[in-house]
């Protein structure tokens, strides 16, 4: 689907169809979610502690599995060959929705709890994106949708996807591809933010590299003759790529590191490694630009005399938007409202926000729901391989400080406090109300999955991005 299509709102509202009575009465939702606060914040801050990376996030995922098993879910462990993903079940017959959890933190950033920067002794990865309290609030609305469907005895499944190494691992694309989510009828899944959102937005595809140069080493002033700069070949890539930059489409998003590039100015580097992303809206762009970059390794490596080889990392479709589905949770997080702040969480907030400078925005953007609309993300994430497999909907809540940009220390820091419980909090209830509406109500599940059928295409075929490669279990070590 181009960004035109996209770009093409469904006129017209929905009107949806509330649970029957008798269900409705005998179930307070909200009430639900309000009673697991203790557990929201406990395992939020634990796994805020613990700021385990992509694919090694062990302790965090065994303690999410602990405390869904312990809450009456069938647990299957390490699937997709990843040892850290897996999926917990509750219910039976009905539809089969599910909810998605991600728990992995970000590299290089140390933060503590406080409004001010602050480094970490000894840590060296943070909650960045705020994936801790994803984690947490996915499990308090998995568990208060499986106490509806105990309480009304509501014929259905719950199901949880516990789902590692979204930054830059894509680990929903393997559980994709290896087909977990073909018998699912409905996908849910939320984000840490700095407002409150069920905005129909989509993402960014993207892939992701290492190209690694070698060359041949030498004394850089007794033997330079000798010797071929992998690091040449390195910055050569570097300086084509930036020149490309000008004949690229206006939604091409082009970054790198470079990851090693040697260890001493007078010893000229064997090996060096630059690690690139690039994205686009569409798919086929992203495709056409990577031949580019490939071409531009291949012709560094060719006049630096060095040899260049590459490892596709990970890949993701754009996610693909159902209209009718962001209408109704936009509904609903509008019955739910947004976080507000005790005095001590104001203080707290106004003195981070005195470093967010012009980005700064009214601390009371936290209460407030944002107009819905459609748009184009330039964010990239692996929840759009879902999307793409059942039809998905999304929704942000307010769990940073308004202004805040994720990927931050700001970002890192509220989500270890309360003000990210909160917000954790408000998506688990809008995520609860959603999944009960779409138990009771056939009218939505059958236009959702006509509008996502229609949005695929008559001949649709799923195609990663990142290939037939196995998970790169060890890209964070």
């Amino acid at each position: 689907m181009n960004k035109a299509a996209f770009l093409t709102a469904l006129a017209g509202t929905l009107v949806f169809a509330s649970a029957p009575p008798a269900l409705a009465e005998t179930f307070d939702a909200a009430a639900a979610v309000d009673a697991q606060y203790e557990r929201t914040a406990r395992v939020a801050r634990q796994l805020w502690e613990w700021s385990e990376v992509g694919y090694q996030e062990t302790r965090s995922s065994e303690l999410l599995q602990a405390e869904l098993a312990a809450n009456g879910f069938a647990v299957t462990s390490g699937v997709a060959d990843i040892p850290t993903a897996f999926v917990a079940e509750y219910g039976s017959g009905g539809p089969v929705i599910a909810i998605l959890g991600e728990f992995d933190a970000l590299p290089g950033i140390s933060q503590s709890d406080a409004p001010r920067r602050e480094t970490v002794a000894g840590r060296h990865a943070g909650h960045a994106c705020g994936h801790n309290l994803f984690g947490a609030g996915s499990l308090t609305a998995a568990i208060a949708i499986r106490q509806w469907l105990e309480t009304t005895g509501t014929p259905g499944r719950i199901r949880f996807y516990g789902t590692p190494a979204e930054e830059g691992g894509s680990g929903k694309v393997y559980m994709t591809r290896a087909g977990l989510f073909d018998d699912a009828d409905f996908a849910i899944h939320w984000h840490a933010d700095d407002e409150n959102s069920a905005a129909a937005k989509t993402s960014l595809a993207n892939r992701s590299a290492k190209f690694r140069f070698h060359g041949r080493s030498a004394h850089a002033a007794g033997a330079p003759e000798q010797g071929r700069s992998a690091l040449d070949g390195v910055e050569a890539m570097n300086m084509m790529v930036n020149m490309m930059r000008e004949h690229t489409t206006m939604d091409a998003r082009i970054h790198y590191v470079i990851t090693e590039g040697g260890t001493a100015p007078n010893v000229i580097p064997d090996f060096a490694e630059v690690f690139y992303y690039v994205r686009h809206s569409d798919p086929a762009e992203v495709e056409a630009m990577w031949k580019r970059l490939e071409a531009a390794a291949e012709g560094a490596a060719m006049g630096t005399g060095t040899r260049v080889e590459w490892e596709v990392i990970h890949g993701n479709n754009p996610l693909l938007v159902n209209q009718a589905l962001a209408r109704m949770m936009d509904a609903k997080l509008r019955q739910v409202g947004g976080v507000e702040y005790t005095a001590q969480e104001r203080a707290w907030a106004e003195e981070l926000a005195s470093s967010l400078g012009e980005a700064a925005r009214p601390l009371d953007v936290a209460e407030q729901i944002q107009p819905y609309e459609t748009s184009l993300g330039y964010g990239s994430t692996d929840v759009g391989d879902v999307s793409w497999a059942t039809p998905t909907v999304g929704v942000r809540t307010a769990t940073w400080v308004p202004g805040t940009a994720a990927h931050s220390w700001q970002s890192a820091a509220a989500s270890g406090t309360t003000i990210g419980y909160k917000g954790a909090q408000v998506a688990a209830k809008a995520m609860t109300l959603a999944a009960i509406e779409l138990f009771t109500n056939p009218d939505l599940r059958q236009q959702a999955r006509a509008e996502f059928e229609a949005a695929r295409g008559e001949n649709y075929e799923y195609r990663s991005l990142l290939g037939d490669r196995d998970p790169p279990l060890d890209f964070r070590k």
